[in-house]
């Protein structure tokens, strides 16, 4: 029986870009250009490795996001996976980590699967916290955080790496599992690879394909949100010490005065 491998991915905005807030206060996703989120390439990465490594298997990437977030899942498509899911919904605008951990999972459960790949945080939210939360939507075991991971007679196993140690984890599948940046460099899609993923299959669902009420995704079914927010100030000239004999007493004057010393 072939392993399914389905791998959560996130349309971030580029962080070079000059990221906002929109009026509503959620993320202003139309002024800046966006992207896979790069800790997410790791968890792709770690999904293709797994894949050609059984003998038979299929890697489904999976995104929430508007239009624009098939551009995360043709990135990961022509880095190698076989197909994509892309949950599209106009009442998805604002969701946080809880509805998006629902969705996920209403998505994975209807795709089908018995591994599940994410990255350890998105780029944006950097919250880190939906990969456990879709193994409890889902009833399965998780292996968190780890910088090896491999699959072998129905266990996922893999190592975490802590400050003081490293551990050895294993569980049954179906599980959950997230990937560090520690865990190898992802692949650059070739020539090959790009054209090919022109040609693989990204289907399409919205709420109601999920059985989802609008009013428990969106703004109106957040658990958090932003209460207020304030613009970066300018950045300002910064103070220049000419040294004329006393160019070390003044820097060391200006620095505990800044309470650097």
């Amino acid at each position: 029986m072939s392993l399914r491998i389905v791998v959560t991915v996130k349309y971030v905005p580029d962080a070079t870009g000059d990221r906002h807030f929109a009026d509503d206060l959620t993320v202003d996703r139309d002024d800046v250009d966006g992207l896979l989120s790069e800790l997410d390439e790791y968890a792709v990465e770690q999904a293709l490795q797994i894949a050609e490594e059984a003998d038979d298997a299929e890697v489904t990437v999976l995104t929430v996001g508007p239009e624009d977030a098939k551009d995360a899942l043709r990135k990961a498509l022509s880095m190698g996976a076989d197909k994509a899911i892309h949950v599209e919904d106009d009442d998805l605008h604002g969701t946080d980590a809880m509805g998006t951990s629902l969705v996920l999972a209403k998505a994975i459960e209807k795709a089908g699967y018995d591994l599940v790949i994410s990255g350890m945080a998105s780029t944006d939210g950097a919250a880190g916290v939906v990969p456990a939360l879709l193994a409890e939507r889902l009833g399965v075991p998780q292996v968190t955080l780890l910088s090896e991971v491999a699959v072998e007679d129905g266990v996922v196993t893999g190592r975490r790496d802590g400050d003081t140690a490293s551990e050895q984890l294993q569980a049954q599948l179906p599980a959950v599992v997230s990937v560090t940046d520690q865990s190898g460099e992802a692949r650059y899609p070739s020539f090959k690879g790009i054209m090919a993923a022109k040609k693989k299959p990204v289907q399409a669902w919205d709420l109601s394909d999920l059985d989802i009420e609008a009013e428990e995704v969106g703004l109106e079914g957040a658990w958090t949100k932003v209460e207020s927010a304030t613009e970066r100030p300018a950045r300002t000239a910064g103070t220049i010490v000419k040294d004329e004999g006393e160019g070390g007493k003044q820097l060391a004057e200006f620095l505990a005065s800044q309470k650097f010393i």
